[in-house]
């Protein structure tokens, strides 16, 4: 029996309780051995404000170009796809070669007023410092000014993408924070959380053991955590 009734409560007790090692080792337990996405792909914010973000996947598909296409739109389907988040959803895009940034501090404020919880790239981000005093979660190869108009633009969004050889279908569940960012399958969404909840409360036990001064050996022959 799930301890959530709906996306909401998930979340809420997903940002409140668990972070994304021990949701990584579940799915490693379950099978899913490949979910982190690059390591390469960091938070903006610093490790010590550095916030639990976490949301169903709205997969975004970019591709390099090199000038901007007549009778099209600059950007591609970019606005679109933007204008179509929907509430805790997070905008993550990929497809592109690292030689511009893929989002900015506007495309992060049309993000938020759509109840958007956060955006991942497999590329560059520009505007850090305004996005940084909005404390909006995104992560990214890092900073860079260069714009995408003329260099790359939105293709598609809701289809299969694919970062680090992790394919993210649209509603997978994506959590990222200080240690990277992982992508758990739709249908695995339910035996995952579930299970990282019951092994995050055990480590909760095994950390007091350990400040109480049991050795690990002592520890994990009771509890079967470390």
């Amino acid at each position: 029996m799930t301890q959530w009734n709906s996306d909401k409560e998930l979340f809420e007790l997903g940002r409140r309780e668990l972070y994304t090692a021990v949701v990584g080792d579940i799915c490693d337990q379950i099978g899913l051995r490949h979910q982190f996405l690059s390591p390469q792909i960091r938070p903006l914010e610093p490790p010590g404000q550095c916030q639990v973000m976490i949301g169903r996947a709205m997969t975004v598909l970019e591709a390099d170009v090199f000038s901007e296409p007549e009778g099209n739109h600059p950007f591609g389907q970019m606005l679109v796809a933007l204008d179509d988040l929907q509430q805790d959803e997070v905008y993550i895009c990929a497809g592109s070669s690292p030689r511009y940034a893929l989002v900015g501090e506007l495309m992060c404020i049309a993000m938020r007023s759509r109840g958007a919880v956060g955006a991942v790239c497999d590329g560059y981000i520009r505007d850090c410092q305004r996005i940084f005093e909005m404390s909006y979660p995104v992560f990214s190869l890092g900073p860079y000014a260069q714009d995408q108009r003329g260099r790359g633009m939105v293709i598609d969004f809701r289809v299969t993408i694919e970062i680090n050889n992790v394919v993210i279908h649209p509603g997978d569940v994506i959590m990222g924070d200080i240690d990277g960012v992982l992508v758990v399958p739709s249908d695995a969404v339910e035996e995952v959380f579930t299970q990282a909840l019951t092994k995050v409360r055990g480590e909760n036990i095994a950390r007091d053991a350990l400040l109480n001064g049991l050795t690990a050996s002592e520890v994990f022959t009771k509890h079967g955590i470390l």
